[in-house]
């Protein structure tokens, strides 16, 4: 049996991935201004595309986001990193990419409906 995962598959784990990471962008605009607070981030692309194998084939049942600290940006006087306009342009950037994927697997779905009902 086939272990890859299919298209319906992957758009919704993607999904899941894109949720996580608009609750975190949330939770690190909240904490704008909490001394020591570390802005917080999703890995998954990573993740996905370390599963594959050689013909690009994942099962993606065995790959979860996973919150993470990037460690990455300038850290302020009171140990906080999380700037307000990054994160309101990665809430954009995540926002479209659901929406996106949401409409790539509502046409999927449409397609599968469509052979199904099909006389």
């Amino acid at each position: 049996m086939d272990k890859s995962s299919s298209t319906v598959d992957l758009l919704a784990a993607a999904m899941q991935a894109e949720a996580l990471r608009q609750k975190a962008i949330a939770n690190n605009i909240a904490n704008l201004e909490t001394p020591g607070y570390r802005r917080v981030d999703v890995k998954f692309e990573e993740l996905l595309v370390k599963a594959m194998d050689s013909e690009g084939r994942v099962d993606v049942s065995n790959v979860k986001p996973v919150l993470y600290q990037p460690k990455n940006t300038l850290v302020k006087a009171n140990g906080n990193d999380v700037n307000y306009e990054t994160e309101v342009g990665h809430m954009v950037k995540n926002s479209l990419r659901y929406e996106t994927l949401a409409r790539l697997l509502a046409k999927k779905v449409r397609g599968i409906d469509k052979i199904i009902n099909t006389p």
